[in-house]
């Protein structure tokens, strides 16, 4: 019978969590997208009117410095910044993480 080597077994455990872990932060995204973001950049991340940019399909890292700059008062919008004040940096990488998703 063929042994597993415990260290290839913990790497084949940790590759699996870090799968979940991506999977959830999507879901996440998702969750805080519909109460928020929905609201002006649509359910889709197309923006309602064209004063509201798309954010679907918009590359994770750009989603993330936009969301920072907007947190910490480099960019400012008296929309976005209110909103931005309120996400936690896993909330921002959550989020960026499911508006790249969609196409």
């Amino acid at each position: 019978m063929a042994r597993i080597s415990p260290v290839a077994l913990s790497a084949v455990v940790l590759m699996g969590w870090s799968l979940i872990a991506e999977a959830a932060d999507e879901r996440l995204g998702k969750k805080l997208s519909d109460g928020s973001c929905a609201a002006c950049h649509g359910q889709s991340g197309i923006g309602i009117i064209p004063l509201y940019p798309n954010l679907a399909g918009q590359k994770r890292e750009y989603l993330i410095a936009q969301l920072q700059a907007f947190r910490d008062g480099s960019r400012k919008n008296p929309i976005m910044s209110p909103m931005a004040v309120r996400l936690s940096d896993s909330d921002i990488e959550n989020v960026a993480a499911y508006f790249a998703l969609l196409k």
